[in-house]
């Protein structure tokens, strides 16, 4: 198992060539190690995948991503190491987990889970093209194909015979919703997770740092029924623009892959971000898991403009420098939100053109996410009457007699 500190994934990123190749190009198991490891925050059993390399095979390496709220920018993360796999020569699949996004407590109803995993492939096809990454080396699978199956079926109910509810419950803390007095489908969800790595017949599997008790739980349950361990690989948890994990369900911590180039800019220019203070820091690591690489990947770097002050452009190739010219104060927010804000909405540009293209990914996005009823019933205010602060002088608030008090709908 190898834990990765900040300096070693710098150390990495600067030792690996990031650029996607087609294919055809010859890496020494250096190189595609170099590039698997590239930003990560843990590799759990490395030498699985080196012993693949060593065989001559295509290390088979899987992501999975439970179908439920809007893919967001957070999804980039995830998409550029998607590129630094296939870089490496590794064979992804990409697993659009729609029994799991039903089986996630609250998040998805089996009538949308449909139209959401169809929204999902084309999201994502659409964000790995704009980042320079080729598509038509991925593998898409969905989740249903396969977890419906009699063998599928009789091996979830092995596995829930030796598995224990305290077990289960671990597995998925950090990824299932949680709540008191749940559903048994919360404890199903990380056997499932478990036994796609054998379904999809993969040496390892791909993933945020969240994901790290499934992960060991894999390591465990597996066996148990006779099938081998897998190796995997972790990303380091991303803050949101407000700090905190970017969420599809709130809002203020994350942006829309379509949410136009005027949105996108409040969005960042809203953000969090103390100056001189890099950990804990949104915009810094959004910089360094996503811009940095994007740009790597098409030969370039990412710039920030200072032409207001009458200054040459900062350029940047690694997080490093940004990271000291931050601390140091050369780098500013000021200077930095509008640079992110730009480098983002040139990523975002061709996938937003995308859908505007296609009818058909508009007419899903409609099913998948149908927009909220304007016709909701108001909520009932109780009548305050007139003596209370704010109340206006000719009785009710704002100068009603009848003291009500207009609210809008609920949201």
């Amino acid at each position: 198992m190898v834990s990765a500190t900040t300096d070693e994934r710098l150390a990495s990123a600067a030792d690996a060539k990031l650029t996607v190749t087609d294919g055809k190009a010859s890496l020494s198991k250096d190189e595609q190690l170099a590039l698997i490891r590239v930003n990560l925050a843990e590799f759990m059993n490395p030498e699985i995948i080196e012993k693949v390399i060593d065989e001559g095979r295509h290390p088979r390496i899987y992501w999975g991503t439970a179908t439920t709220g809007r893919p967001h920018c957070g999804y980039l993360v995830p998409g550029l190491k998607i590129g630094q796999l296939l870089a490496a020569g590794c064979h992804v699949v990409i697993l659009l987990a729609d029994i799991h996004a039903f089986l996630d407590n609250l998040k998805s109803s089996v009538e949308l889970v449909e139209y959401r995993a169809k929204y999902y492939r084309w999201a994502i096809t659409n964000m790995l093209e704009a980042l320079g990454v080729p598509t038509e080396k991925l593998e898409f699978v969905l989740g249903s194909s396969y977890q419906k199956s009699p063998a599928y079926i009789m091996d979830v109910y092995k596995l829930a015979s030796v598995v224990s509810e305290h077990d289960a419950k671990k597995a998925g803390a950090e990824i299932v919703k949680q709540s008191d007095n749940a559903p048994l489908s919360g404890l199903l969800y990380p056997i499932l997770q478990v036994l796609d790595e054998e379904y999809l017949k993969v040496d390892a599997q791909f993933g945020g740092l969240d994901q790290r008790k499934l992960f060991t739980a894999a390591k465990e349950w597996l066996p148990k029924l006779g099938y081998k361990e897998r190796a995997h690989i972790m990303n380091p948890m991303v803050p949101g623009l407000q700090g905190s994990k970017m969420s599809s369900s709130d809002p203020d911590s994350k942006i829309d892959l379509l949410d136009p180039p005027e949105v996108v800019t409040r969005k960042i220019k809203k953000a969090e971000a103390a100056p001189k203070v890099t950990e804990g820091n949104g915009l810094i690591a959004f910089t360094e898991f996503v811009l940095l690489p994007a740009a790597s990947l098409r030969g370039g770097d990412f710039r920030v403009n200072r032409d207001r002050d009458g200054l040459e452009p900062l350029i940047y190739t690694d997080i490093a420098q940004l990271r000291a010219d931050y601390e140091n104060d050369v780098l500013t927010p000021q200077l930095l939100k509008p640079a992110i804000s730009t480098a983002l909405n040139a990523i975002l540009a061709p996938i937003q053109a995308a859908y505007q293209a296609s009818s058909e990914w508009q007419e899903i996005t409609t099913k998948a996410y149908p927009a909220e009823d304007k016709k909701k019933k108001q909520k009932k205010v109780k009548d305050k009457g007139s003596r209370y602060p704010g109340a206006g002088k000719e009785g009710g608030q704002d100068g009603k007699t009848d003291g009500a008090v207009d609210t809008p709908p609920q949201q």
